[in-house]
């Protein structure tokens, strides 16, 4: 098993989402430095429901190379099939270091490598997978168009390009929960009012599959073509 660990060089510019600004990169680093020992505990609950509504899409599709990214602690390997090779990348090392001490403790065999790396500007080849999935990590990155891109350049045609991710509501429950839930989202880099059109262009919009998932809607899978 190839867990070879890849630095790269990385952004440090941010984007406005309507009101609010994405972390930098230092931000972000130094967010789940700080989180990366309770962030199971915490954030692990709550998203359980769109990760395994992502991890089970892919294992259904079509393709045996997948890259996730932004595997943070690992919280999805165990839930792929096996038949699947599994590439993750993240920016913090101490989230990888969590996601290879689980697939050491789990036996993940299919995992074939977790790699420090910046997801907006990786070292992959073009085409290279046939899934890239990004969980709850479009409204983190300083740059989610940037991140939208690298995964079209990764992702063979014919391929898929998923994201689970909380995308905001204008009312209703939604809107209230996003709002009693932004200090501690805001700590982690969700913002309650990232929009679609932040990572979407108008044509993606037009052909996009998007599915809300449980809790509340709170987050929405979305599928797009390669």
């Amino acid at each position: 098993m190839d867990r070879t660990i890849t630095k790269r060089g990385v952004a440090t510019d941010s984007v406005q989402f309507g009101t609010a600004s994405a972390l930098d990169t230092a931000s972000i680093l130094d967010a789940y430095r700080r989180w990366a020992g309770v962030y199971d505990a915490v954030f692990g609950g709550v998203s359980s429901w769109g990760r395994q509504k992502a991890v089970t899409l892919v294992n259904r599709l079509p393709g045996r190379d997948v890259l996730e990214v932004g595997v943070g602690t690992g919280l999805a390997l165990p839930h792929y099939n096996r038949d699947k090779r599994i590439t993750g990348i993240d920016l913090s090392e101490e989230m990888l270091r969590k996601a290879k001490a689980r697939t050491r403790k789990e036996g993940l065999s299919h995992v074939h490598a977790l790699l420090e790396m910046d997801a907006e500007k990786t070292t992959f080849a073009d085409q290279s997978f046939d899934i890239a999935v990004a969980m709850f990590v479009a409204s983190v990155v300083p740059n989610p168009k940037a991140l939208l891109q690298e995964m079209r350049r990764l992702v063979r045609p014919g391929g898929n390009i998923l994201f689970i991710n909380h995308f905001a509501a204008d009312k209703g429950p939604r809107w209230w929960l996003e709002r009693t839930m932004a200090p501690a989202s805001r700590a982690l880099g969700w913002h309650p009012d990232f929009s679609m059109e932040a990572i979407f262009s108008p044509e993606d919009l037009a052909q996009l599959e998007a599915e809300p998932v449980r809790p509340l809607g709170l987050f929405t899978l979305v599928r797009l073509r390669a």
